[in-house]
Parts: structure tokens; C-alpha cells; sequence
């Protein structure tokens, strides 16, 4: 049995029946968006709808109470009004189930009182033995289980590498269509809510164990027991990355911690040094997060911080070389050999500084083969920025009105710049050097979306990819360092 079996998490992320308490048939009630976006999925297990006074939810036969359900189930999501969630707990120990998730609210969050009932929750849980996370949380989802027990629809991407938690539910489920937008999905994640139980180190943990996941990204409030998430991001960060994104460090962002999570946070300093010592990057956005984890989850780490950017717009380029001097890289000079490759491929008005700016060409294997090639091939470099700007339309609109000796149809030229994407990812694959670009088109362009299919970032901008090669280079310092540090003891 795999060791991911082992975890508390598993039985969670992968059950095979399900008891929902607390959906009706009332559109607008969140047990009843719950269950419909769960069975939208494409759940395959048993699903049990629990309601007191209804013979039927949302066409499954429904049961008045827990008990009355004729198998065990593996899970139960609870969604009731606070007040009757313990004694919802002590029904669900009684049947014998062993793992909840408790969307309500109402709990730490919400001060004393809350915080009395919180107690009395995981006095229960114990009682039991139940394993559960929330309070106070919007579930998880499990894509390649098909299973989605959040507020929000998800149509599933298919190879989602990111492994998330998050103490905001917004954070997993409006991430979605963000998501989306670059071909990217999650492999699992995780709404952990309050953290009384099932807390964002066993995430992690499981996450590590999760061959699907290839990079984790955390949303973190405030840790409710920082010794034990030391010791585990320190362990796991050895063997995967690891992005965070931390808000708490003001006093304001912890009075809104507080009361959304009933999180304890500290300052800035604090976490710092935290993130450091345990090898986890700390990404300034919710997008710079998942930029990052883009990148950790496509490409090789770094040997050293020499990058080169490759452009055909001056602008960007610059841009490109600003930020990624901000981000702690460096863009040397060429050497004379590259130099001398790169000259019959750079026409004349183009520049051979770093950054290498073509301003026009018209030859395309030049863009997608020749340069990377040569730029990848320099012992002297650990990287490449490069920014894209093919306008398939420009051709689209010449067709018919200027000779054309190559290509006779846009379906043709399309065709042609395919070919030459997977032959510039081909190419990026047999080296062991990142490769990321950038460009202001989106994957409406079909070479954006072959390229990004076939594991080339795109970012939206030249800073936002070189503030990703920077977290590339960070985690590779930071992971041989904590290898080193092993290795020493």
C-alpha cells in the first residue's frame, strides 16, 4: 500500500460514500450548491443526503437522520446551522464514520463562545476517534477522484500538478477560472478553515506523498502549531517546492485573519524567518503564488542566477531585464563564441547585448530553435527569459493581397508554427536549464496554448516571468542548502 494511503487525508480526498447533512432542495442553500457541484463532478461513489424532514434531494433518496443510512459512509459533509453541529459529530461517531468535513461556521472565528464550541468539537472527534477538517471551511477537491465538495462548479483540468491548502476557501475555489486561463488545474487542495483538526502541515505531508503533485502552494493566515509545521515543510521542501503566500504581518491583515479564520498570526519577521528556515518561497500575491508554482512545477532547477532574455520588442525585454536584476538574477555579457553563433541568426538592426533583441525577423525557425539553442547550449548561462509575439492574424490579413511562396492558407502557416512550438519544447525538455516566457497574448493564440501544453510557461508578462525565474533560483539555493545542512548532521 502506498504510503499516501497511511494518512488521515486519504480517506477524504478518495471516498467511495459520501453523507451530506444539511442539503435540501433549496437552490440557494450552501449544502444544497454543495451536493449539486459535487454530483456535477462526476462523483462515482454513493452519495446520502440527510434531511430531517424531505424523502428526496436533488432526485436521490434522502435519510431523516445519519443512523438511518444502510452502509457506513467514509465521509460526512456537514453543513448545518452551528448550534447543532456537535451533536451532528456525535451522530456521524455513533454510525461509525471516521472522517467529516464541517463547512459551518460560527466557531473560533467568532470569539468565546465560538471558541467553547470549537473545544467541544474536537472533545467529540477524540470521543470518537473522527478525523475532520474545519471548521469554518468550504472542503476540498480531488479532480482525478472527481470529486469537489466546494460552493463552486469545477470542470476538472486534466493534469493539474499544483497541490494547494489554503485557510481561505476563495483561495481554492475562485482560483478555478484563474487557473484556467494558462491550462493549469489543481492536483488536490484543501480548505482547512479553522484548523481544530486535520491543520496545513498534514496538507503538506500528504501533498508530498501525492505523486500528482509536483509543486504545493499554501495561503496561510497563521499556524495553529508551528512546530510541527517546521518540522515537516522542512523535510518536505527537500524533495518538493514549496510557495507560500502569508498575510497576517500587519495589524490589519491580522485583524482580518482573526475574525475570517480565527488565525494567530505574528509579524512579518516571524514568518520570514519561518519560510527560511523550513526552504519555502513567499510569493507576494495570490498571482504571484501560482506564477511560481507554474514554474517550480514545469522546469529544472537552477545551477546559478545567469539568465539571458531573448526578445523581438525592446520594451519588454527591458522590462524583463529590470525585474530579473530585482529578483536577484544576472544578465552577463555574451560570450564572443555565443555571440558569434548568434550573428547570422540577429539581423543588423537587432541587438546582441543581453538582453538579445531581434526587433524583426522573417525567419520563425530562428525565433523557436536557432536562438534557444544556442542560448541553452552556453556553459555560461542558467536560464532563459523569453518573450513571444507571433500575431498569426498579421499573415491572415496579407493572404490574397502580397505573394506568398511557402504557405497558401492560414490553416497552413498555423500548422507551421505548431510544428515549430513542439520543437522548441522538444528542444527546452533535452536540457536541464529553465525555459520561461512570456507574452500580452493569452491562449486564444493556439502556439500560447501548444506551448503551454507541452510545458512552457507563458507568463502574462515579462516581470511576472522573471520574478518566477527568481523563485526558481531561490528554491534551488535555498533546497541544496537544506540537503547540505542533512548531509552535516
Amino acid at each position: 500500500m502506498p504510503a499516501i494511503a497511511n494518512s488521515p487525508l486519504y480517506p477524504i480526498m478518495h471516498p467511495e460514500r459520501v453523507a451530506v447533512i444539511g442539503a435540501s432542495n433549496n437552490m440557494l442553500t450552501m449544502g444544497t450548491t454543495i451536493l449539486n457541484n459535487l454530483l456535477s463532478l462526476g462523483f462515482q461513489g454513493q452519495v446520502f443526503p440527510v434531511h430531517p424532514k424531505l424523502n428526496q434531494v436533488l432526485g436521490l433518496k434522502a435519510y431523516a437522520h445519519v443512523g438511518e443510512i444502510p452502509v457506513v459512509p467514509d465521509l460526512a459533509l456537514v453543513v448545518v446551522p452551528t448550534p447543532i453541529v456537535p451533536q451532528v459529530m456525535r451522530d456521524c461517531g455513533a454510525k461509525g464514520i471516521r472522517r467529516t468535513i464541517i463547512v459551518s461556521g460560527g466557531f473560533r472565528e467568532a470569539g468565546a463562545e465560538g471558541r467553547q464550541r470549537e473545544q467541544e468539537l474536537l472533545a467529540i472527534a477524540q470521543q470518537y476517534g473522527i478525523r475532520f477538517i474545519g471548521p469554518n471551511c468550504i472542503g476540498v477537491v480531488n479532480p482525478f477522484h472527481r470529486f469537489n465538495t466546494t460552493m463552486f462548479h469545477y470542470n476538472a483540468a486534466p493534469n493539474g500538478f499544483i497541490g494547494m491548502a489554503s485557510q481561505s476557501g476563495s483561495f481554492i475555489t475562485q482560483m478555478f477560472s484563474h487557473l484556467a486561463k494558462f491550462g493549469l488545474g489543481f492536483s488536490q487542495g484543501f480548505s482547512v478553515g479553522n484548523q481544530a483538526d486535520i491543520d496545513l502541515a498534514d496538507c503538506v505531508e500528504y501533498l508530498c506523498a501525492c505523486d500528482r503533485t509536483k509543486v504545493i502552494g499554501l495561503y496561510i493566515e497563521g499556524l495553529t502549531r508551528a512546530d510541527k509545521f517546521i518540522r515537516i515543510a522542512r523535510e518536505v521542501s527537500k524533495t518538493k517546492p514549496i510557495v507560500a503566500m502569508y498575510v497576517g504581518g500587519t495589524e490589519a491583515g491580522r485583524r482580518a485573519g482573526e475574525s475570517h479564520s480565527g488565525a494567530l498570526a505574528g509579524s512579518d519577521a516571524i514568518y520570514e524567518g519561518v519560510f527560511r528556515q523550513c526552504g519555502i518561497l513567499r510569493a507576494s500575491s495570490i498571482e504571484e503564488l501560482f506564477d511560481f508554482c507554474w514554474a517550480l512545477g514545469t522546469q529544472p532547477l537552477m545551477a546559478g542566477n545567469r539568465v539571458a532574455v531573448f526578445t523581438n520588442s525592446g520594451g519588454p525585454g527591458a522590462a524583463a531585464a529590470d525585474a530579473a536584476d530585482r529578483a536577484g538574477l544576472k544578465l552577463p555579457a555574451l560570450s564572443l563564441p555565443t555571440r558569434q553563433k548568434l550573428r547570422a541568426s540577429v539581423p543588423h538592426t537587432g541587438s546582441l547585448n543581453n538582453p538579445i533583441d531581434l526587433t524583426f525577423t522573417r525567419s520563425f525557425e530562428d525565433i523557436m530553435e536557432h536562438i534557444p539553442r544556442i542560448l541553452l547550449e552556453d556553459e555560461g548561462l542558467d536560464g532563459i527569459l523569453m518573450y513571444f509575439l507571433i500575431v498569426v492574424d498579421n499573415f491572415k490579413c496579407l493572404l490574397g493581397k502580397a505573394d506568398s511562396s511557402v504557405f497558401k492558407t492560414a490553416a497552413e502557416y498555423e500548422e507551421y508554427i505548431l510544428r515549430l512550438c513542439r520543437r522548441l519544447a522538444r528542444l527546452v525538455q533535452s536540457y536541464n536549464k529553465p525555459l520561461l516566457g512570456s507574452s500580452f497574448l493569452t491562449r486564444d493564440e493556439g502556439f500560447i496554448r501548444e506551448l503551454e501544453d507541452l510545458g512552457v510557461p507563458i507568463l502574462p508578462s515579462p516581470e511576472r516571468s522573471a520574478r518566477a525565474m527568481g523563485a526558481l533560483y531561490r528554491y534551488s539555493r535555498m533546497r541544496q542548502a537544506l540537503i547540505a545542512g542533512e548531509s552535516k548532521r
